[in-house]
C-alpha cells in the first residue's frame, strides 16, 4: 500500500480511537507531504514512496532536533511528546538495514566508482542514498563512508 494511501487510513483509526497525539502527526505528514508534491510537481502533483519517505525523513529530523532543545532546556514534559511523534513517524519509514547489510552496500559502491579519497564521498554518497531507498540514515551512511575514504 502506497504510503499517502496508508496515511488516509491511519487518521481514519486514530479518528476512531480518539488518539489526538497520532492524528495530529499523521495530519501533519499528510499536510508536508501534500507541499513536497506541489513544490515538485504543480497542484495536481503526487510524490511517490521514495519521495515521500524524504519527507517522512525530514520531519522526523526536525523532532529530533526539537526533542535535543527541550532536553537542553530542561523541558523533559515537551521532549516527551515530540518523543511520541517520532514513534508515530518512524512507522512509515522501510525496515532498517542491518550494519551488516550496509557495510557490504558501501564497500560495494566504494569499489564499482573506484573511490578513493574524501573528494569521491559525494559521488558515493549519492549512489548510497538510491541504493539504500530510506532503509538507511544519511548520517550513518556517510560516517561508514569516511571510515573507508582517506
Amino acid at each position: 500500500m502506497p504510503i499517502s494511501a496508508q496515511i488516509v487510513e491511519d487518521m481514519k483509526t486514530a479518528m476512531k480511537a480518539k488518539d489526538t497525539v497520532a492524528l495530529n502527526v499523521v495530519r501533519g505528514l499528510k499536510s508536508a507531504i501534500k507541499y513536497a508534491a506541489i513544490e515538485k510537481f504543480g497542484a495536481d502533483g503526487e510524490l511517490d514512496d521514495t519521495d515521500s519517505i524524504a519527507v517522512v525523513r525530514k520531519e522526523i529530523k526536525k523532532r529530533q532536533d526539537s526533542v535535543t532543545s527541550y532536553e537542553a532546556a530542561a523541558r523533559q514534559d515537551l521532549a516527551d511528546t515530540e518523543k511520541a511523534e517520532i514513534a508515530v513517524l518512524e512507522k512509515y519509514l522501510p525496515a532498517a538495514m542491518s550494519q551488516a547489510d550496509l557495510v557490504k552496500l558501501v564497500e560495494t559502491v566504494i569499489a564499482e566508482l573506484g573511490a578513493t579519497s574524501k573528494k569521491d564521498m559525494g559521488s558515493v554518497m549519492k549512489v548510497l542514498q538510491e541504493r539504500s531507498e530510506g532503509r538507511a540514515d544519511n548520517r550513518v551512511l556517510s560516517g561508514e563512508v569516511a571510515k573507508r575514504l582517506q
